[in-house]
């Protein structure tokens, strides 16, 4: 298992890009952070499959100006701790991740914030919302609700077929650093991996040979289709919904040709009231489109 207990808590090292990095140690385990700004309302980003923190490197200092900016890595990803994923791969479903972040934040003395998350951790972000008081207003960043997904891909075998590899018993065995990047690649218009940088990409790649990183990507999909599509479904049924200010920002050339847009995915099932906006490019919208992207999230906040 990747540890990082054996660094003190709270241990803050300062770097030159304008923010400083922290271990926050939690009754839950070790999580790393990057910290831009440190005024005005707490907003915590949560990144996707198969990323880190570093996706927000062009994003957050965009943003820091007016607020204090909070990147996680994920329970599994980056450098924080991957445990094992216990029954029913519930260590990694989106309440337990959505756990993680609370405690993060109230260790780091903050009570209530925004958040925002892309991909797994748009699911993340939703679960916060839908699960807790502490959330001031919530920006979903190119995902659609997980029951929705897996319900699709029910019927439709070719769509999205990832999710039922890494899912599956082999995961493991799929995921290699040349399958990561070509997955990438096809969520990227032009299919060049140009849009991501040399230093976020180096992160990555560390991180895909790290076994334990692995068995953790596969672990969070596990959860993905157990325990999360389950709850998905019982909080549908019993009418719960976000009630928060919302924002569902998308990719022009990827969730923007799904048909369904996702503004009305959100508003029949989750968020009646969500507001949307479309940015350019593909899947990645942080790396591919951040001047868009991070304009997009301030003008929803500045309201």
């Amino acid at each position: 298992m990747s540890d990082t207990s054996n660094r003190s808590a709270q241990a803050i090292t300062r770097v030159s890009e304008g923010f400083s990095k922290a271990f926050v140690k939690t009754s839950r385990g070790t999580f790393h952070i990057r910290r831009y700004g440190e005024g005005g309302t707490p907003l915590l980003l949560l990144h996707g499959f198969p990323q880190s923190s570093e996706c927000w490197n062009e994003v957050a200092p965009r943003l820091s100006s007016a607020r204090d900016v909070i990147c996680m890595d994920l329970v599994g990803y980056g450098l924080s701790d991957a445990p094992a994923g216990g029954l029913n791969h519930l260590r990694y479903s989106k309440l337990e991740m959505a756990a993680d972040c609370l405690e993060v934040m109230s260790d780091l003395g903050i009570e209530r914030f925004d958040v925002a998350g892309h991909d797994r951790g748009a699911l993340v972000a939703m679960r916060l919302a839908l699960n807790s008081d502490r959330i001031e207003r919530l920006i979903l960043l190119d995902n659609l609700p997980t029951f929705v997904l897996w319900d699709r891909i029910a019927t439709d075998p070719t769509f999205i077929p990832h999710w039922r590899a890494i899912a599956g018993p082999d995961g493991e065995d799929l995921l290699t650093a040349e399958w990561l990047e070509e997955l990438m690649r096809d969520h990227v218009p032009s299919r060049s991996l140009n849009a991501f940088s040399p230093q976020a990409m180096h992160h990555y790649r560390r991180s895909w040979q790290d076994p334990a990183r692995i068995h953790a990507f596969c672990e969070d999909y596990r959860a993905g289709a157990g325990p999360d599509v389950e709850l998905d479904r019982a909080d549908f049924a019993e009418g719960r919904r976000i009630t928060i200010p919302s924002l569902v920002i998308w990719g022009r050339d990827f969730l923007g040709l799904a048909g369904e847009k996702p503004i009305a995915v959100w508003k029949r099932t989750f968020a009646p009231e969500i507001e949307g906006a479309e940015v350019s490019g593909g899947h990645f919208n942080p790396e591919e489109a951040p001047e868009e992207t991070a304009d997009a999230i301030a003008r929803f906040l500045a309201r």
